[in-house]
């Protein structure tokens, strides 16, 4: 009985013993299977944090590229026409045949600040309605012409016939669409101030220029710029400076 027992004892302390690395093979899969999980978590949070960083980049980017656009078209809106190169559309036939009614030209305004306007430039300038307000901030207040600038700063002009005499000597040109048949204030010679500027219209039958009172001599400060290119039509787009 007592080697029975004895073997009995012996079989539940070797049971217990195999009990206890159960348990333990347990606890140890169980904390194998909880520290990947922390560093899975951690990875994850890192993958986070960098999809943050780099969503913010990418506003930032659409931001800074938006603000772009915006300040060039600013650009384009605001200061290119008023420093730059205007559209200005032709009414009338005062310049035919050089450029007709509806025309579209764009108008140059680099060149006359750092040179003079020359004989025979094709100009837009500012006519005012009443020369007593000359406010050109107010649209109200004037119209754009557009004439063929004649006579420069310190030339005495006059108009004979039909014949432009500059200092005294007949002018060769050909722009005139018809002759000269009313010479108005240039029937006498006179003398252009320093800054003056004798512009006439193509089609001089019809042109309001120089030779009116209403128009007179051009001043400088008056000239928006040089007319240097028709866009339309279309089909006679092309550079100015050769009409």
């Amino acid at each position: 009985m007592s080697e029975g027992t004895k073997k009995e004892g012996t079989i539940e302390v070797e049971n217990s013993a195999v009990e206890h690395e159960i348990q333990d093979a347990i606890v140890n899969s169980g904390e194998a299977d909880l520290e990947p999980n922390i560093e899975q978590d951690n990875s994850s949070e890192n993958l986070q944090e960098e999809e943050k960083k780099t969503l913010a980049k990418r506003v930032l980017s659409v931001f800074f590229e938006l603000a772009l656009y915006v300040a060039i078209a600013l650009m384009f809106m605001i200061v290119v026409p008023k420093y730059v190169v205007q559209r200005t559309e032709v009414s009338g036939p005062s310049m035919e045949n050089t450029l007709k009614n509806k025309d579209n030209i764009l108008v140059e305004k680099l060149s006359y600040r750092f040179d003079n306007p020359k004989r025979f430039d094709i100009i837009v300038f500012y006519h005012f309605y009443d020369e007593n307000v000359r406010d050109k901030k107010d649209e109200e207040c004037y119209d754009y012409y557009v004439k063929r600038i004649i006579g420069l700063p310190g030339e005495t002009v006059q108009i004979v016939d039909e014949t432009i005499y500059i200092n005294g000597n007949p002018l060769k040109e050909n722009y005139g669409k018809d002759p000269i048949n009313y010479q108005g204030v240039a029937s006498e010679p006179f003398t252009l101030g320093d800054d003056e500027y004798f512009v006439l219209g193509d089609n001089r039958e019809v042109s309001q220029d120089s030779r009116y009172e209403e128009v007179g001599n051009i001043n400088k400060e008056d000239i928006v710029g040089r007319a240097w290119l028709r866009v339309y039509p279309f089909k006679k787009f092309g550079l100015l400076s050769d009409k």
